[in-house]
């Protein structure tokens, strides 16, 4: 793989763990806001959560597809061990 693809490949990466780590901590948020949330908000902030949480779970997949795919485009030939 080429120098600038790693870099590439790099960036790709972080934006992903960014990504689930913020998926993570939304659906934390809604355990806590069932729990915690004053009575009037209770029924309204987990559930709209909920939404933000599938909604970037989406986006989630949808580029980690891509990002495999380019991987698998990017990727060089590979070496045959029997040799």
């Amino acid at each position: 793989m080429e120098e600038k693809a790693k870099e590439q490949f790099k960036l790709k990466f972080y934006g992903l763990t960014i990504l689930l780590n913020v998926i993570i901590l939304v659906a934390a948020c809604i355990v806590i806001a069932l729990f915690l949330a004053p009575v009037p908000f209770k029924y309204y902030i987990p559930p709209v959560l909920l939404v933000i949480d599938l909604v970037m779970i989406y986006v989630f997949v949808k580029k980690y597809r891509e990002t495999k795919q380019w991987l698998n485009d990017h990727q060089g030939p590979v070496p045959n061990p029997e040799t």
